[in-house]
């Protein structure tokens, strides 16, 4: 059981919480260690739990007939999985699945389901969350679907280094090309050039991002866009709750 509010802000959903809303919440928090690609809902499957990550990154990837996957949102500790539960979907459309090890706050859906029917300010920020996490799943089509595999491994990594507030990264080019759903080989190729301009440095099973800001403007609009969006609309309940 979670004793103190400060446990709560490794994720921001939780520590955006008022000290009432957390006290109501925390009993029902388990801290959990994720496993690379462990399983939490595969597609059509009914949700428990959610997951509130601190230090892990959870992937909600759409899966084609022939077994390809394609990553369409990834969460870190800015938000949390399983959101269908708060509509009356029951069960979730994608895979959810974890793409980096690391830790997570597991809640029963019931129990959140609970909570968001009696907190008015639980329920403001569960619909703020939704927002800005259906404007990255939208811009993360579009960005697929025009922009350059260069631009778009720019957008994943700041994204990635975004999530666990690292700029190094444990990831091997093959989990890059299967969330983007392209080859390894152009992974390979576009990482090799943001390696040699000195923006990243990359080795066996691992990343480190050397210049942020030269990453970003190589990145296209997108990643600004969803972070801009963030942004926006979190900090919004943080200042909120400062003066009710």
């Amino acid at each position: 059981m979670l004793t103190l509010q400060s446990d709560l802000h490794g994720n921001h959903l939780l520590g955006a919480l008022p000290s009432h809303e957390w006290q109501a919440l925390a009993p029902h928090l388990e801290l959990v260690n994720l496993r690379t690609e462990q399983l939490l809902c595969d597609s059509g499957q009914r949700i428990h739990h959610v997951y509130f990550p601190t230090t892990a990154i959870i992937s909600m990837l759409s899966t084609m007939e022939d077994g390809s996957s394609v990553e369409i949102a990834a969460v870190g500790r800015e938000g949390m999985t399983g959101v269908p539960v708060l509509t009356g979907g029951e069960t979730m459309p994608n895979r959810v699945q974890v793409q980096c090890a690391g830790f997570a706050y597991r809640m029963s859906a019931q129990s959140l389901k609970q909570q968001f029917a009696r907190s008015d300010f639980l329920r403001r920020l569960m619909l703020l969350y939704m927002h800005a996490l259906l404007t990255q799943v939208a811009q993360t089509a579009a960005c697929n679907r025009h922009h350059s595999l260069s631009k778009q491994l720019c957008r994943w990594l700041l994204i990635e280094v975004d999530r666990v507030a690292s700029n190094d990264l444990t990831v091997t080019q093959q989990l890059i090309a299967d969330m983007l759903g392209v080859r390894r080989e152009g992974i390979t190729e576009a990482a090799g050039k943001l390696h040699d301009e000195g923006l990243i440095h990359h080795s066996r099973g691992r990343i480190r991002v050397l210049d942020r800001e030269g990453l970003e403007a190589r990145a296209c609009e997108c990643y600004g866009l969803v972070r801009r969006e963030f942004d926006r609309l979190l900090p919004r309940l943080r200042q909120a709750e400062t003066v009710e």
